[in-house]
C-alpha cells in the first residue's frame, strides 16, 4: 500500500489543511509506471532509510539489491514528486519528495534483498512490510505500520505512530516497541525471549501450545490483563508485555 500526500488551500491562497494519510483508501499506484534499478552491497547488513513511501522488502536469489518503485502524483504552486534513490555505505536511500501549495502524492518500494543479508530500516511517514526472512531485521517507522510475515531471524520492531504486526514468526528473540499502537505477535515456534511495550496500544502475544512453560511477565497500567498460557517463573522462555494504556493478553494456540 503506497503513501499519499496531500495539501490543499483555501482559493483565497492561504494554507488550510496538510494532511498526511498512510495505508488509507483511495491511493493506489499499482498502475503506474514501474522503474528498476540495481545496487551492489558490499556487508551483510543492509540499511534502509525511506521517506513517504511504502515499503515492501523481500528475500530473492538475487546478488545486487533490486529496487522496484512506483510514484504518481501532481502538484501545485510547487515541486514534486521528485524521487530519489541511492547507495552509499550500504545505506540505501529512498526518498519521495512533494513540496507545494497543492498536491497529491503516493509512492511504493519493493526492496528485493540478497538471501544471508540482514536489514535495518529508518522509515519516515510509511508503512514497513517484510516477509520469508531467516535473517535478523530491525524494522522501524515513525509514522507508519510495520508487518512481518512467516520470518525466522530475531525481530527488534518499532514504530512511533502505528501498530505492529508479526505472523507466523519463529524468531527466538522478539522485540516491539510502540508508541501509538497496537502489538500483535503469533508465533509458530516456541521463542527465547519476547519483550514488548505499548504507550497507547493493546498487546496480543500468541504462543505455541504443549508442554512449554513461559515466564511471563505482563502488566497492563489501565487496562485488562490476561495470561493463558503454562507458567513457570524459572522457565527459559522469557514473555514481557506492559502496556500504558491497552489491554495485554498473552495466550496459547493450539
Amino acid at each position: 500500500m503506497a503513501i499519499r500526500t496531500r495539501t490543499l488551500i483555501t482559493s483565497g491562497g492561504a494554507v488550510l489543511m496538510a494532511l498526511a494519510l498512510t495505508g488509507c483508501g483511495g491511493t493506489d499506484v499499482s498502475g503506474a509506471p514501474a522503474e528498476h534499478k540495481s545496487f551492489a552491497l558490499s556487508g551483510k547488513t543492509l540499511t534502509i532509510r525511506a521517506g513517504h513511501s511504502s515499503l515492501e522488502l523481500v528475500p530473492a536469489d538475487v546478488q545486487k539489491v533490486e529496487v522496484t518503485r512506483r510514484v504518481d502524483g501532481w502538484v501545485a504552486f510547487g515541486n514534486g514528486p521528485d524521487p530519489r534513490w541511492e547507495m552509499r555505505d550500504d545505506t540505501l536511500t529512498l526518498q519521495v519528495k512533494c513540496e507545494a501549495l497543492i498536491s497529491d502524492c503516493a509512492a511504493q518500494h519493493q526492496v528485493k534483498v540478497p538471501r544471508g543479508v540482514a536489514v535495518v530500516v529508518e522509515g519516515d511517514s510509511g508503512e514497513v512490510v517484510a516477509s520469508g526472512f531467516r535473517t535478523a531485521l530491525t524494522l522501524h517507522a515513525d509514522n507508519g505500520e510495520v508487518t512481518v510475515r512467516d520470518s525466522t531471524g530475531p525481530l527488534e520492531l518499532g514504530s512511533d505512530n502505528g501498530g505492529i504486526v508479526a505472523e507466523g514468526i519463529s524468531a527466538k528473540s522478539v522485540s516491539a516497541r510502540s508508541d501509538n499502537g497496537s502489538i500483535r505477535l503469533g508465533f509458530a515456534a516456541v521463542p527465547d525471549l519476547v519483550d514488548t511495550v505499548s504507550d497507547n496500544g493493546a498487546i496480543t502475544i500468541d504462543l505455541p501450545g504443549g508442554s512449554v512453560k513461559y515466564a511471563v511477565d505482563a502488566v497492563a497500567d489501565n487496562g485488562r490483563t490476561s495470561v493463558d498460557a503454562p507458567r513457570s517463573d524459572g522457565s527459559s522462555h522469557v514473555v514481557k508485555a506492559r502496556s500504558d494504556n491497552g489491554e495485554v493478553t498473552v495466550r496459547s494456540v493450539n
